[in-house]
């Protein structure tokens, strides 16, 4: 004779929880899509910027150099302008119009909502991924070289870290605060993080500060990910780091109103 099947039971209140993190995520990509202004400027910023960096020569060396230094760079930008600063102002001012303030009365649970929105910012990234490296290809000769796993894994902690800036600014700053903080960090980070300028050719003292910075170890992670000489673990861990430390602060200081 055959065992007797063991019935399986659900912990009480997972179901509902599961419920509302798949329906917010749907929700979240739904109201994405429909703020095409929006949608627009994280797409056009790190495309007009890979093109203005390449024909003013910011970065050293030959083409193929300047594209393989520029590219991991310019997704890093793409990464921040989805994660911290489109994500935050809008997540702000949904806050700010009462918009989440339904949500409080939900299963849905703080660190639902955190990743319901970061499923919809990676598959924002996912187009804009494509799109830089269709242009670094066919405009600058660019040729991947390094580990696509590993330069997965690494934008996926930078998108980590980064939504979890933007939903921590958004859940305790003002509506009017997050907007100018997250693009205040967005041009700090563009400037010192590595981006488009190597780090070391920065002041000495900008330096020590840069290379602390969330942006500087998701550029250099991403570079080294994307090159032959294989990840830097010290990037990656740092990085990893802040998407903990970022991520935890945010699901216990979210204010859904």
């Amino acid at each position: 004779m055959s065992a007797p099947a063991t019935k399986t039971t659900a912990m009480p209140g997972t179901a509902p929880v599961n419920q509302a993190i798949l329906a917010q995520t749907r929700a979240e990509l739904t109201m994405a899509l429909r703020r095409g202004e929006s949608l627009l400027v994280t797409i056009i910023i790190p495309t007009v910027l890979l093109f203005l960096a390449m024909w003013l020569h910011i970065a050293p060396g030959t083409q193929s150099a300047q594209i393989a230094f520029l590219l991991p760079g310019i997704l890093t930008a793409a990464i921040m302008s989805t994660s911290l600063v489109s994500l935050g102002i809008a997540t702000a001012y949904d806050r700010y119009y009462g918009s989440l303030k339904r949500l409080g009365s939900t299963p849905l649970p703080r660190w639902g909502l955190i990743s319901a929105k970061i499923v919809t910012v990676l598959a924002i990234e996912a187009a804009q991924t494509v799109l830089l490296v269709l242009i670094a290809t066919i405009f600058f000769g660019w040729r991947p070289t390094g580990s696509l796993p590993l330069a997965l894994l690494v934008m996926l902690i930078g998108t980590a870290a980064f939504v979890g800036l933007g939903m921590l600014m958004a859940g305790t700053l003002r509506a009017e605060a997050t907007l100018a903080g997250a693009n205040g960090l967005f041009i700090l980070f563009l400037a010192i993080g590595g981006v488009v300028l190597p780090v070391n050719h920065l002041p000495a003292v900008i330096q020590q500060i840069a290379q602390i910075l969330p942006a500087a170890a998701l550029s250099d992670a991403l570079r080294s990910a994307m090159s032959p000489a294989g990840i830097n673990g010290g990037s990656l861990l740092l990085l990893t780091a802040w998407a903990v430390v970022l991520l935890v602060a945010a699901a216990l200081t979210f204010k859904w109103e």
